[in-house]
C-alpha cells in the first residue's frame, strides 16, 4: 500500500476523559485508503525535547467528512504536545503504515474485538468496517473505572458492547478475561491494549482454538522497519512490528508458550 507524507489540518480536538484527546484531521485532497489496524507516524513540531515521530493508531476514517481520527493519550512530552493543538493547526503525518487486521468474510462469523485503555482505538474503525460489510461484532472493552472508558457511545453504533472495570463502576468487575461473554463461542478474536491483557486474551484464544490477532504496541521510531527498535521475537524469528505488524496472528507470537 502506497505511503504518503501529508500536512493534515486539525478540524477539532476533543477531550474524551482524563489524559485522552480525540483529534479529527482533514486534507484538501481525499485521504488515502487506510485499513483497520494500521497507524500513522506523527511529527511533533515546536517541541525541543521530541526528536522522533510518534506512532498513533488509526481510530476512525470518516469518508463522507474526509476525516482521519486519532485518539491520543497524553503520556510523554510528544503526545502531550500533540493534544495541545488547536483547530486550524497542521499535523504532519506519514500514513498509512503497517498491516491491519484480517477482516472476516462471512456474515455468519462471530467476531469478538477486545480492547483496553487507549488500545480500544483501532477497534472502532474495525467495527465500523465490519458493520458496513454486514457483520456485527461484539466489543469487549476494559478499563480501571467507568471514567476511563473511551468512545463507548460510538462503539454501540456498530455492535454489542460488553464492559469490564476493575472497580465495578460499570459493567462486570475484573479484567476482560473475567467477562461472562467469553463463555460464548466466537470464530475470531482481535485485540489491542496493554500487553498483559493481550497475552491473557491470546492464551484464552489459543486454548479455545479460536483464531486471534493482536495489535502490538512495541516502541516504534521510524515506522518503516529501518531502525529495528520495535523488534518482536516470533516463531519466524525477529520481526519488525512497524512493518510486519503491528497486527500479528498469535500463532506467530511466543506468548502462549
Amino acid at each position: 500500500m502506497k505511503k504518503y507524507i501529508l500536512d493534515l489540518r486539525v478540524k477539532s480536538v476533543e477531550k474524551v476523559g482524563g489524559r485522552y484527546s480525540l483529534l479529527k484531521l482533514t486534507h484538501e485532497q481525499p485521504l488515502p485508503e487506510m485499513v483497520p489496524g494500521q497507524f500513522v507516524e506523527v511529527r511533533v513540531d515546536n517541541s525541543p525535547s521530541t526528536f522522533l515521530r510518534r506512532p498513533i493508531s488509526i481510530n476512525f476514517v470518516d469518508r463522507d467528512a474526509n476525516e482521519l481520527w486519532l485518539l491520543v493519550a497524553a503520556i510523554g512530552e510528544g503526545t502531550r504536545h500533540i493534544t495541545t493543538l488547536k483547530p486550524g493547526d497542521t499535523l504532519n503525518c506519514v500514513l498509512p503504515l503497517g498491516n491491519g487486521f484480517t477482516m472476516p468474510k462471512s456474515s455468519s462469523d462471530r467476531v469478538l474485538l477486545v480492547g483496553g485503555g487507549v488500545g480500544v482505538a483501532p477497534l472502532l474503525y474495525m467495527g465500523a468496517e465490519m458493520k458496513r460489510n454486514g457483520i456485527e461484532p461484539t466489543f469487549l472493552l476494559g478499563a480501571r473505572s467507568a471514567a476511563d472508558l473511551l468512545e463507548i457511545d460510538l462503539f454501540r453504533r456498530y455492535g454489542r458492547v460488553c464492559i469490564t472495570t476493575e472497580d465495578a463502576s460499570e459493567g462486570e468487575k475484573g479484567f476482560v478475561t473475567n467477562h461472562s461473554v467469553l463463555g460464548e463461542k466466537f470464530d475470531m478474536i482481535a485485540t489491542c491494549g496493554p500487553k498483559p491483557m493481550m497475552v491473557a486474551v491470546a492464551r484464552y484464544a489459543y486454548k479455545a482454538g479460536v483464531e486471534c490477532e493482536a495489535s502490538l504496541e512495541n516502541m516504534m521510531a521510524c515506522g518503516l522497519g529501518a531502525c529495528l527498535c520495535c523488534v518482536e521475537k516470533t516463531t519466524e524469528g525477529n520481526l519488525c512490528v512497524c512493518k510486519e505488524g503491528p497486527v500479528l496472528n498469535i500463532k506467530k507470537l511466543l506468548w502462549q508458550l
